[in-house]
This record gives C-alpha cells, sequence and structure tokens, in this order.
C-alpha cells in the first residue's frame, strides 16, 4: 500500500456515512413505518455507505455497484474485510443502469456521481432503472448542491487530520452548466497529490431533477433541506421536506423519490 492512500483520505475528508445511514433509516422508517434491510448503493466507489448499512443490523444486505474495478478491489480488502457479516456485502461491476440488482428498499445515489449523466434522456434512463430496481414500498435517496457559488470558479480548503482537503471547481460552461471539479489533497509533510479524483458533469438543478423524476414515473419526490443553527448560522444537520430553502452560497440537500 502507498504511504498515501487517497481512498483512505477522501473517507476521512468527503464521506460522513454514520450521519448519511442516520438519515436513510430515519426517514425510511418514518414514511414506510418499517425497517428497510436491503439497500443497492450506486456510484459506491470503494462501497463505505454500503458498509455502514451491513454494519448496523445483521439482517441488512447491501450491494455495491461501481464500473471501477479498482475501487471495489479497495474496498473488498479495506471496507468489506472489517465486517463481522462481511458476507452480507456484495461488490458488482456493473453500469447502475443495468447492475441486475433488483427488489431493493433502497437505492442510493449519493456524493453527486450521477451528475455525470448530462443529458435529460440518460439521467430518465438512470431513474427508470432505479424505479424498477425498487419494491413497490422501496425509496430512492440521492443528494444534490447548488448555490449561487456552485457554478463558480473557486477553490477551498479544508484542514483534516494530517493533511489538507482542497476542493476546486476549475471550469463551468454556462451555456451546458457542465463543469469540471477536482479534488487534491496536500500532506502536513508537504506532499501535494494534485487531481486525486476529477469529476466532469453537470450542474442539475433542484426543479430539473425534481421533473425529471416525475417524468421517469416516481409518484412522490421531495426535496430535504438542512436547518440552521440559530448560534452558528451554520446547518445544524437535521434534514426535513421543505418548500422552501435558504438562498446559500452553498447548500447539500436530499431528495427522496417513492415510486
Amino acid at each position: 500500500m502507498q504511504k498515501y492512500d487517497i481512498h483512505k483520505m477522501y473517507q476521512q475528508s468527503v464521506q460522513c456515512v454514520e450521519a448519511e445511514i442516520d438519515f436513510v433509516e430515519a426517514t425510511y422508517k418514518a414514511i414506510r413505518g418499517n425497517e428497510a434491510r436491503y439497500l443497492r448503493e450506486d456510484f459506491s466507489g470503494t462501497g463505505q455507505t454500503a458498509g455502514e448499512w451491513v454494519a448496523r443490523n445483521a439482517n441488512n444486505k447491501a450491494w455495491a455497484v461501481d464500473l471501477d474495478a479498482e475501487v471495489l478491489a479497495w474496498g473488498k480488502k479495506h471496507v468489506r474485510a472489517k465486517l463481522k457479516n462481511r458476507e452480507n456485502l456484495r461488490y458488482i461491476k456493473a453500469d447502475v443502469r443495468d447492475s441486475g440488482i433488483k427488489n431493493m428498499d433502497i437505492v442510493l445515489a449519493m456524493n453527486f456521481s450521477y451528475f455525470l449523466f448530462m443529458q435529460r434522456d440518460k439521467m430518465i434512463e438512470y431513474f427508470k432503472s432505479v424505479r424498477s430496481s425498487l419494491e413497490e414500498t422501496g425509496i430512492f435517496f440521492l443528494d444534490a448542491f447548488g448555490g449561487y457559488e456552485a457554478a463558480k470558479e473557486l477553490t477551498e480548503e479544508r484542514e483534516c487530520d494530517g493533511f489538507t482537503y482542497i476542493w476546486e471547481q476549475a471550469s463551468f460552461n454556462p451555456i451546458t452548466s457542465e463543469m469540471q471539479c477536482y479534488i487534491h489533497f496536500k500532506t502536513d509533510d508537504g506532499v501535494e497529490i494534485n487531481q486525486a479524483f476529477s469529476y466532469y458533469w453537470r450542474l442539475w438543478t433542484l426543479p430539473e431533477l425534481q421533473e425529471l423524476l416525475y417524468q421517469a414515473g416516481f409518484q412522490q419526490v421531495d426535496v430535504y433541506w438542512e436547518g440552521t443553527d440559530e448560534k452558528t448560522g451554520e446547518g445544524d444537520g437535521n434534514f426535513q421536506a421543505s418548500q422552501v430553502g435558504t438562498a446559500d452560497a452553498g447548500w447539500v440537500c436530499y431528495i427522496v423519490a417513492l415510486p
């Protein structure tokens, strides 16, 4: 293993799978009245979120779907291997639109990875495939980001344990809403890992995504907006179904779609 593992650095700096699964668990139970058991994580990368799902309950099963064989192999070695019930997590190398994993209680498309579908017909095709993969009582969970700085060319840094996380919005085309983004890392001992992760995608708006989900056949689509901590003015980690959001410089929300 290399001295600096970009997948571990990504997990530490980008993902908070505990909070994500907390939201998914609680929201599913609030809507459906029971507990979900079968979860598919699309664009899974290393499958850390699927691993958190499996770790929560001995009866939970998850499928991590991605096209990148290297990250799936990393997940098998570093995520699945740590689970007590590791047989309940399967890694699938496949196109998320045709993975063959059906009858799911939950399908996840997190970290905005589905933004890589930049044409409406491709996005609808994906959404239709998810709908057909869900049980009648299943739920599709997505996240999205935006705000008046989301289309701005900028660089943001955040200190992590042993390294600095750098998010770069390198370019944005206002005619197509396509953008190039990168994640860089700089270690405390001065090693720079440039373009550790690269994303070329479309910055979709919430009205567009809701319209496309309805066009794909989903019967109910809700946006869950984060509340604000009155003392700090920052997000409080509490997401509720909302009709009105705040015009922030940057925001992240969840979209919850019912078939």
